[in-house]
Order: structure tokens, then sequence, then C-alpha cells
């Protein structure tokens, strides 16, 4: 396939999960990939594999995006698809919540999407894409979700606006909310294979699929919603959670 043939991606947050599955699907599509991260060895080592190329940025640092867009700048001059995907998952109740759990979350999940949005925008193609991940939890409601289902839910928001204000320019702006999606965030989390596995059964028993979705059934969303096959598509939040927000 090369519906993407010869168009510059920049994905942030890319060197692992929906990132990286992201980045392998807009690469065998004909993108010219860009990913970015905060640790340089791992988004070097993301990008090797890959055959992509890596710069180092920190979507939670107005300084870093601004050098992002620089050397993105520098080195491309424009962009045709732009997946803002870096994020973090962390849960306190309301009441248990610390202000410096409250900005982390949203210095990386809003005020970083924000402002990566802000500066990249001078360099989007006419008729380019831009989508960004959100979470079925910005419109269902989860114990201890309050800051991150927050962020999302604002992060759609923005999407809305910016969808309108880029129409004119024929950029097209959309939002994906996956729900349960395995990834390595359940490893990270230094859980044990047993924790993981009962934690996977009690979703799935939640999905009217009963499946787990997967970081590539993202991936393959947003390469859609980068193609000419979704040119008519802007504003949009597409749900992928196999039912689960119904149930």
């Amino acid at each position: 396939m090369n519906n993407l043939k010869n168009k510059i991606a920049v994905i942030t947050g890319s060197n692992s999960g929906i990132g990286y599955a992201t980045a392998k699907e807009l690469k065998e599509q004909g993108a010219k990939v860009i990913i970015t991260g905060r640790r340089k060895e791992a988004i070097t080592q993301a990008a090797t594999e890959l055959g992509v190329t890596a710069i180092v940025a920190d979507q939670s640092n107005i300084e870093a995006i601004e050098n992002l867009t620089n050397k993105v700048k520098d080195t491309y001059g424009k962009i045709d698809i732009l997946f803002i995907n870096a994020g973090v998952v962390k849960q306190s109740t309301i009441e248990q919540a610390t202000e410096a759990h409250f900005d982390e979350i949203i210095n990386i999940n809003f005020k970083g999407a924000y402002f990566t949005l802000n500066r990249f925008i001078p360099l989007l193609n006419d008729g380019a894409s831009v989508i960004l991940l959100s979470s079925i939890v910005a419109t269902k409601t989860f114990v201890g979700s309050s800051v991150y289902s927050s962020s999302k839910a604002a992060l759609n928001s923005v999407m809305k606006t910016a969808a309108i204000e880029l129409a004119p320019r024929n950029i097209r702006v959309n939002a994906v909310s996956p729900g349960p999606t395995q990834t390595e965030i359940m490893n990270k989390a230094g859980l044990d294979v047993a924790t993981i596995k009962t934690i996977k059964a009690g979703l799935v028993d939640r999905i009217p699929l009963k499946l787990v979705g997967t970081a590539e059934d993202v991936a393959g969303m947003v390469a859609y919603l980068s193609g000419d096959a979704a040119k008519f598509i802007t504003g949009t939040e597409i749900i992928m959670d196999g039912g689960m927000v119904l149930a």
C-alpha cells in the first residue's frame, strides 16, 4: 500500500504502544515519519527498529515543543500528518488527588497537546490531517479518572474548534478515542502476569465484542484518517472500544 506516499508525518510519544504501531503503519503506507519522545535512548532505539527519524522532545515542555517544530521546519519545511499521541495515564480519586498529580497529567495530556498543535499549525500543508489521541474516558465515567478524563474531554473540545478554524485551509482535525487497548502500559505499571490476566478478563466481560483492542487497530484508524479516503471527515471523535460505551 502507498496510500500515504511521500507524506511527511510527525507522531508524538512514539517509542512504544499506539505511537510505535502508528509509525510502522504510516511508513508501510509510504509516509516519511518523524517520531518523538522524552527518553533519548528509547526513541532512538524505536527509530532504528522502524527505519524512521527520531527527535527527542518532551510534550510537557513548551520550549521542547518549539525546538521540535524548529527542527522539523528546518529539515522538512512543511508536514502533512500530525498525530498528537503523547500522554500519561494515572489514577487518583478526587479526594486523594494532589497538585503534582493534576499538573503532570494536564501539562502533558492537555497543555502539551494544545501547544503542540499551536506550534505546528504554521507547518501544516493545506489539506493536511491532524489526529489527536483521546479516550472513551472523556465521556464514560470511571472511579479515579477525574483528571485524566478532564484532560481528554478538553482535548476533544479543542479538536472541534481546530476543525472549524482550519477548515478554510482544508486541514482536517479529528480524534480517536480507544477503549481498553493492549499495550505495554500494564507491564510498565509493574503488574504480574496473573494480575494482568485478571484485569483483561474483567474488561472483556464489559465489552460487547468480547475482546480488547490492539495498538495496531488504532494505528489503522489513524492511517485511514490521514488519507484521502477520509477527506470529508473533520471535527469527529472516532470511538474504538468494541461497544463498551454502549454497555
